[in-house]
């Protein structure tokens, strides 16, 4: 009778251990874009900007990163001093937004699956080159069709893109350094 006991007990201790792993390992929601949310990098309202927005979430904090530009939000992830503890990364789904100037609140899709165009004539919120995030290909390659530019995957941005052309000529243009997610 013990011996069943302390199968039984072990199994629970296996199955949960197992099941806190796998709640960890999926990915958080995304916030909803508000008011309190200011760029990382420029320390301003994200409301206060047009075109589309990001978001990293990390293990090691309550709120999300915001990022007035997507462009930003990719050059994050690419930066050595910037926390590795990414959970979940979200852009906003310009196939699902009202316009360039009302990118939407809750319209976000997973980074990391999104279809970017990059090198076209639209400027991101801080009037910078912009890395246009869409949730399927179609509409990445009508919006590539009318304002120039190429589609590409979040791993095909190229580093040069993000973070200027001072990057080390060893590092591939292509590379993202792994991200770990939890």
């Amino acid at each position: 009778m013990s011996f069943r006991i302390l199968c039984a007990l072990v199994a629970t201790i296996f199955l949960a251990g197992c099941n806190q792993e796998a709640a960890n390992s999926v990915a958080p929601p995304p916030v909803a874009l508000n008011s309190d949310a200011m760029g990382v990098f420029c320390g301003m309202n994200l409301l206060e900007h047009p075109g589309p927005k990001g978001q990293i979430i990390t293990a090691g904090r309550v709120d999300p990163f915001w990022f007035s530009s997507v462009r930003d939000t990719v050059a994050f992830t690419l930066m050595p001093d910037q926390p590795r503890d990414i959970r979940a990364i979200y852009v906003s789904d310009m196939a699902r937004a009202k316009s360039w100037d009302d990118p939407g609140a809750t319209n976000w899709v997973e980074a990391r699956k999104a279809f970017f165009v990059i090198e076209g004539r639209k400027q991101g919120g801080m009037g910078a080159a912009e890395a246009v995030p869409f949730g399927n290909r179609e509409a990445a390659d009508a919006f590539a069709a009318a304002n120039g530019g190429r589609v590409v995957t979040f791993t095909e941005i190229p580093r040069e893109y993000v973070l200027g052309s001072d990057t080390p000529s060893d590092q591939s243009q292509h590379e993202h350094p792994e991200v770990r997610t939890n």
